[in-house]
């Protein structure tokens, strides 16, 4: 964010509803916070991703609770950046009197899953003088749950029913009562000369307030720094665009809940898809489609160990299916791999900007996507072709779903984008169920493994033979979303990619044609015409990120490769300052959606190693 504040009171006046884009991420792999350019953390669930808000600013100014820290003092421009090659985040104030800057981050919580999380701010002048003004209000259970303060010269406790989040001041405090209490919140001040440093750890489940050393601040910090630089340093990748892949590389690292390996698709709920809109959706649990682009991505990078944990989490899915009407497969999960994911709308909520309704939980996951089995197969198969192997106990699971998706295949469903308006025979849905069985038998031959691999080969060439003939419309020249319709999908730009059609097959090249036409704006792409294809919702929506890298993957594919680089390095200044993206982006280049989101991240990782290989070997070469 880049912008002038006056001062009323309490430090420089802040954005009631910042923009989707003016914030950074920052987490320790197991829950997540958005720090906006204003110094306030206005999103913070704990103790995981998709555990109620302790913050929640973003969604309702008044009742979400919030922690800032701010410079008192007028005539403030704010800038954010990362510390290269981390996750932990820098806010700097440009005032008059001085620069100061917040550096925001999480310590590492691990592997195990643990209720302990530490929000470490560290504040540090460093030109001049700055006074900064710290409150910190929060409002438990996305506002519905009171809670209580004690508070003493050490520090503070915030106890909830359930929860307690401990303050530990960080540097030696101006006077004895540097702790203020307003109501059951926390007001502090620092004024800081140039070279000082001070701060504060929110802990959950902490204790007893302790007043810590700059000292252990430092060793928080520098411990954090070593262990992104470390692991960002692993990847494999050398070619173009490395500082941005980077970026994304950590982003989707950071959404990954590390205990099992499982990526959100956003730490966010809520946010709209449309200023004041209803399409607003929790997006704090795990896609099977979103996972399974991410194996892609992360083999790419060659983050194996990453791919492998995501891979044994499908695989445990998989097992324990248990062929509901929506399917062996749900669509979606929590990070711990269960399924209660009802929906409910928070009333008391207004909304971002006054987006309603405020929902949480995600209804969609009961939902029939036939398309989640093509990408869950192709997923595995890429894992095991990459030598990761396969149990006994996961390849009969497989079979067993794939033997399901033989009777099932062909039916009406919802499809990719979850819509609300009715099951339909969605060519994508059908195109990825012959990856499914293309995959499946791939796995079964090249292994030995046993299988109903003659069957199997059956209803794939059924499913080629039918979508070549009901899916192609004569008159745009195209294939289209669903079974008789004359609606264009984003969606079909995986045709290719994926080897269900040559990329430079008439039929599909003539299809690439009535997308440019159709859906592509000056580089950006829509996933349909809502209009055309009426989707059970109000209003419209914005670009798809997703959909825009998969274009460029398309147009690389179909050997117009000036064109995929030049709508790519487009796509990139779409990004905020810090590289982050959201799910879509509006009609001024504004951020829409769940922010930031792993399917934009993830889906801009593959397109770059694609499009870098093709850039330096030709069209003509094959792609992983």
């Amino acid at each position: 964010m880049d912008g002038t504040h006056v001062s009323t009171g309490r430090g420089f006046v802040v954005n009631r509803y910042p923009d989707i884009s003016d914030h950074g991420l920052i987490g320790d792999l197991q829950t997540a916070a958005l720090v906006s350019g204003d110094g306030t953390v206005d999103w913070w669930c704990c103790p995981r991703f998709d555990s109620p808000s302790v913050f929640a600013a973003l969604l309702d100014a008044d009742r979400g609770g919030y922690f800032r820290i701010a410079p008192d003092t007028v005539n403030c421009v704010s800038r954010q950046l990362y510390l290269p090659d981390t996750g932990m985040l820098i806010t700097r104030f440009m005032t008059p009197e001085g620069v100061g800057e917040v550096v925001d981050f999480m310590p590492i919580a691990g592997a195990v899953a643990t209720d302990r999380h530490r929000l470490v701010r560290m504040m540090r002048t460093v030109r001049g003088t700055m006074r900064f003004t710290i409150d910190i209000r929060p409002r438990f259970d996305y506002g519905r749950a009171p809670h209580k303060l004690d508070l003493s010269s050490d520090g503070a406790v915030f106890a909830a029913d359930g929860l307690e989040l401990t303050v530990h001041p960080v540097g030696v405090a101006e006077h004895d009562r540097d702790l203020q209490r307003d109501g059951d919140d926390l007001h502090m001040a620092r004024t800081l000369r140039e070279g000082q440093i001070a701060g504060v750890v929110l802990e959950s489940m902490g204790g007893r307030p302790t007043r810590l050393p700059v000292a252990e601040l430092e060793r928080l910090g520098a411990d954090t720094a070593r262990y992104w630089r470390d692991w960002v340093n692993a990847s494999t990748y050398r070619g173009r665009w490395r500082e941005t892949v980077a970026r994304s590389a950590i982003t989707l690292k950071l959404l990954t809940y590390a205990p099992t390996g499982a990526p959100v698709a956003a730490p966010t709920a809520g946010l709209p898809e449309l200023t004041g809109g209803e399409r607003n959706w929790d997006y704090r649990y795990t896609w099977i489609r979103d996972g399974s682009f991410s194996v892609r991505a992360l083999l790419g990078l060659g983050y194996v160990e990453e791919a492998a944990a995501f891979g044994g989490w499908l695989r445990d899915r998989t097992v324990e299916s248990s062929g509901t009407g929506s399917g062996p497969l749900k669509i979606m999960y929590r990070v711990d791999g269960s399924s209660d994911l009802t929906e409910e709308t928070l009333e008391h909520f207004e909304g971002w900007r006054g987006s309603r309704p405020v929902r949480i939980g995600n209804d969609a996951a009961d939902q029939l996507q036939l398309d989640v089995y093509g990408e869950a197969l192709d997923a595995l198969h890429r894992a095991d072709s990459q030598g990761q192997g396969m149990a006994y106990q996961g390849w009969m699971s497989i079979a067993r779903i794939i033997d399901w998706l033989c009777e099932h295949w062909d039916q009406p469903e919802e499809g990719i984008w979850e819509t609300r308006g009715g099951r339909k025979d969605f060519t994508y849905g059908r195109f990825q169920s012959w990856v499914a069985f293309d995959r499946a038998i791939r796995l079964a031959v090249d292994r030995g493994r046993p299988g109903e691999i003659a069957r199997w080969a059956t209803e794939r060439d059924n499913i080629y033979r039918q979508i070549m003939s009901r899916a192609w419309n004569p008159d745009t020249a195209s294939f289209t979303q669903h079974y008789g319709s004359d609606v264009l999908d984003a969606a079909l730009l995986l045709m290719p990619q994926l080897g269900f059609i040559a990329p430079t097959d008439p039929m599909w090249l003539s299809t690439l044609d009535a997308i440019d036409r159709e859906l592509v704006s000056d580089s950006l792409v829509y996933r349909y015409n809502p209009a055309a294809s009426p989707d059970g919702l109000r209003g419209h929506e914005g670009t798809f990120s997703l959909c825009t890298f998969w274009y460029v993957d398309a147009l690389a594919e179909a050997g117009r490769l000036t064109e995929a680089r030049l709508v790519l390095d487009k796509m990139l200044t779409y990004a905020n300052p810090l590289g982050l993206y959201a799910e879509e982006i509006g009609l001024t280049g504004e951020q829409l959606g769940n922010f930031p989101q792993a399917f934009s991240h993830l889906s801009l990782i593959n397109t770059a190693i694609r499009l870098n290989h093709r850039l330096d070997h030709g069209v003509t070469t094959t792609v992983a």
